[in-house]
């Protein structure tokens, strides 16, 4: 179903939750196994999972490592890092192939939000990094899924217990303080679940914003000249990836509390798993294939810089809204036009259309993005 506007009302509404220990059957009956894939999503005590007042609680304290102002006070850094890197490509040979997802869109946001949260240890960057990819990979097996919860725990357990040594200007050490100072604001649980949301969510969705904005692109140059021009600016870019190639397909779970009506003879019955559908929304007909009329701009598929409505659920909607989608957009404000404006000749090495997709139905981005920056005659 690709209705945004129904998405929006559920997203809303007060009769749907995000607590299955209050409000899903399957899990409070047992029936959920540590060697789901999806287990994680359900299993974490955060405010991502967390309903009514409690979500409330957790969001006001984690709500302070994303205040407008000290979003604002990362821009120097993130510019910094995205030239780094790009001093670093400058190595490579004329039709040299670089995955640019690897060596550009994911050392740029996990940077960011480590340094967010104080995990300066390199080895623990990569342990955590690997772990939440596997996280978001919905095909593994249950012998990868169990062997990531306990190798993950051990990681935020061991950041937790650094910070506790060694506190310092971070929000890890922010929220220790508050679970140590008033055990009734945070649970010792949800500290270490809020820690795994806030840099799992926090590096994931960015690198596929960045890896989609740079294929599209790439695969419209006619889209790229109306940015080169001056007639579309990085902004229209950045919307427009979010609305057609959402980072975050589809986003596990919510649970109907009651029976609900959605229309068309629908209903949700109490204890429904609801999988929130954030790509297909982005290209809703009803919005985006209208013409004539003021609403849209016709074909919602068509990646259109110049498009009028851009409309998208991408960073969710509601309370659940996401709270780092402002830091997102930092990331991709700067890391785009500096990218492009290095290497203007750049191309991609494969049909846009013969790039693997990351093996999930969460994250939607590619396994690789392989490029040449200078063509070989350079």
């Amino acid at each position: 179903m690709t209705s945004q506007a129904l998405l929006k009302r559920l997203l809303t509404d007060p009769r749907v939750s995000k607590d299955p220990h209050r409000h899903w059957p399957a899990w409070i009956n047992g029936e959920i196994s540590p060697e789901w894939p999806l287990y994680t999503w359900v299993a974490v005590t955060n405010m991502f999972t967390a309903y009514g007042s409690d979500h409330k609680r957790l969001r006001t304290l984690v709500a302070k490592a994303f205040t407008a102002r000290r979003t604002a006070a990362l821009r120097p850094r993130i510019e910094r890092m995205a030239a780094d890197l790009l001093d670093a490509l400058d190595a490579t040979a004329p039709g040299e192939v670089v995955d640019l997802r690897e060596a550009y869109a994911y050392p740029i946001p996990i940077q960011v939000i480590c340094e967010l949260f104080g995990v300066e240890d390199e080895a623990t960057r990569e342990g955590l990094r690997r772990c939440v990819d596997s996280i978001f990979h919905t095909a593994a097996g249950p012998e990868e899924v169990t062997a990531t919860y306990t190798e993950l725990y051990g990681l935020l357990r061991g950041i937790v217990a650094a910070k506790r040594e060694r506190p310092g200007d971070d929000m890890t050490s922010v929220l220790i303080s508050a679970r140590d100072e008033d055990d009734s604001r945070l649970g010792e649980q949800e500290l270490v679940d809020t820690l795994l949301l806030m840099i799992g969510a926090g590096h994931e969705t960015t690198v596929n914003l960045l890896d989609n904005a740079i294929h599209l692109l790439l695969s419209h140059p006619e889209q790229l000249a109306l940015v080169r021009a001056g007639k579309a600016g990085w902004q229209d870019v950045i919307e427009e990836t979010l609305r057609v190639q959402a980072p975050v397909a589809n986003l596990p779970l919510r649970y109907a509390v009651e029976d609900i009506e959605v229309g068309g003879g629908v209903v949700l019955r109490k204890g429904d798993a609801i999988l929130a559908a954030y790509a297909a929304a982005g290209r809703d007909p009803q919005i985006h294939d209208r013409v004539g009329d003021g609403v849209g701009d016709g074909d919602s598929a068509r990646f259109d810089v110049m498009r009028t409505t851009k409309e998208h659920l991408s960073f969710g909607h509601g309370v659940h809204f996401c709270l780092g989608a402002p830091l997102a957009r930092l990331e991709a404000e700067i890391a785009l036009p500096a990218l492009f404006a290095r290497y203007p000749d750049m191309e991609l090495t494969v049909p846009a259309e013969g790039l693997e997709p990351v093996e999930s139905f969460i994250s939607n981005g590619h396994r690789s993005l392989p490029v040449t920056l200078r063509p070989r005659r350079a």
